[in-house]
């Protein structure tokens, strides 16, 4: 038994020492790779330089890539949506508007609504848009896109650009005014920043020009004449730096605002057109008829005008003018309105010049038959901008008589068959009590008028 149990003792300790030279061996060997790697590290130059670059750069490379597929894959994403709407074509200018609808408006108090690009709203992005047509806005597009991935084609217009949603036209003075109102608000509350592009739309649809008198004011505001961006290609989006929005007009601005950029509109025409103060001691009162030709004229212009000469002769210093809007240049209509103090006229875009007399100036105004009744809330837009722009609207002379309509008088054709365009008839003796009246509070309205020769610095 003693025998058996060394043998086993001897077995075990022969195992022993295998375990120890196995683990030994293995010891051995990875000492010695560790030194062939850290003579390899040391001695890199031995190893093909090419092998040597794509081994130092592999990573770096594997970053750009995977860089360039997320810039792609946002490329990619950028959606293109129609500027018009047409789910809200039954309240095209309420809320988000049928214009851009998926995008609200930001609002400083007092200031009218707006968009800018890019914004903490945007998220950063810029506004792209795209589309060459003139007839249907729901083929004109626009989409949001980072400035390091904008769309295939796309080109970046430098600089600030002014979008402007018109859901009228640019050649009418009041409604091209009041679309061009509201960036001038924004720039008096930006440094009077100027910009670069014009884009304009007409409910969606593209427009490369503005009227003459519209074109003339924002270049004496600006200093420059507005040069609007023509888009010819309908796979080349234009990405825009840097754009202001406005879909509203005036709308949401306070009267102390219209009245400060009144102000500041009209004090840049008058520098513009180097008109100044007349120097005189002699108390004048002007008095200016601004006639109409075609729509809405006067049936009979001479005896109209005889009314109120014979009542401004009646008044010492009074002078009366009779002029036809179509025949003067801008500037001559900027000086004519400086020498008004009271501006007589039938309803119509020559009376946007109202806000071109000093403040605390008089407007008269003349309908045909059938709007007080058919033209809604139209017909008060030059009382409103009297107001806004520190006039006084005397009211307003309906006329009473006038052609039939072959509908109750009460139907909404008759407007545009028949009373939208007539002619106004007079009243010798309303006209004389009325112009009487209103000359008589011209000395008082006039002391200290407000209106500013030298513009305000921004």
């Amino acid at each position: 038994m003693a025998t058996s149990v060394w043998r086993r003792l001897v077995a075990c300790f022969s195992s022993l020492k295998f375990y120890l030279t196995v683990l030994c061996l293995v010891a051995t060997v990875f000492v010695l790779l560790q030194i062939c790697s850290f003579q390899i590290t040391q001695h890199s130059l031995s190893l093909p330089p090419a092998l040597l670059t794509y081994l130092k750069h592999q990573p770096e490379q594997q970053s750009e890539n995977k860089t360039a597929y997320l810039v792609e894959k946002l490329r990619e994403s950028v959606t293109f949506l129609p500027l018009k709407d047409i789910r809200f074509s039954n309240k095209p200018l309420e809320g988000h508007t049928w214009f851009m609808s998926s995008l609200f408006d930001n609002q400083t108090k007092g200031e009218a609504q707006y968009q800018d690009f890019p914004s903490d709203s945007s998220k950063g992005r810029l506004l792209c848009l795209k589309g060459v047509d003139e007839h249907d806005g729901s083929w004109n597009y626009y989409a949001l896109a980072w400035p390091e991935a904008l769309p295939t084609n796309a080109i970046l217009q430098k600089g600030l650009t002014f979008v402007s949603y018109n859901q009228y036209d640019y050649g009418n003075l009041w409604h091209g005014l009041t679309a061009a109102f509201p960036f001038v608000s924004w720039s008096l509350r930006n440094q009077c920043e100027k910009p670069q592009k014009w884009v304009l739309y007409h409910k969606g649809e593209l427009r490369y020009w503005m009227g003459n008198w519209l074109s003339e004011i924002l270049t004496a505001t600006y200093g420059q004449e507005p040069e609007i961006i023509h888009f010819v290609d309908v796979n080349k989006p234009v990405c825009f730096e840097k754009a202001v929005v406005m879909r509203h007009n005036e709308g949401g601005m306070s009267r102390e605002r219209r009245l400060e950029v009144f102000d500041h509109l009209r004090c840049k025409a008058r520098n513009y057109c180097n008109i100044s103060s007349p120097e005189t001691s002699n108390p004048r009162i002007g008095m200016t008829l601004l006639m109409r030709t075609g729509a809405r004229s006067f049936k009979n212009e001479s005896a109209v005008i005889n009314v109120f000469k014979r009542e401004c002769e009646r008044v010492e210093g009074c002078v009366l003018s009779v002029s036809y809007s179509n025949n003067l240049t801008f500037c001559e209509q900027v000086d004519l309105m400086k020498k008004t103090d009271v501006l007589v006229s039938p309803h119509g875009a020559q009376l946007t010049n109202l806000f071109l007399m000093d403040r605390n100036s008089s407007v008269m105004e003349f309908f045909p038959k059938g709007w007080l009744k058919l033209a809604g809330v139209g017909q008060l837009v030059y009382k409103w901008g009297a107001n806004w722009s520190g006039m006084r609207h005397e009211g307003a002379w309906h006329d009473p008589f006038g052609e039939t309509c072959k509908f109750p008088d009460t139907d909404k054709r008759c407007m545009s068959l028949v009373y939208k365009n007539a002619m106004i008839g007079y009243n010798e003796t309303y006209f004389g009590e009325w112009a009487r009246l209103v000359l008589s509070k011209v000395p008082e309205h006039n002391k200290g008028n407000g209106s500013l020769d030298v513009c305000p610095q921004c």
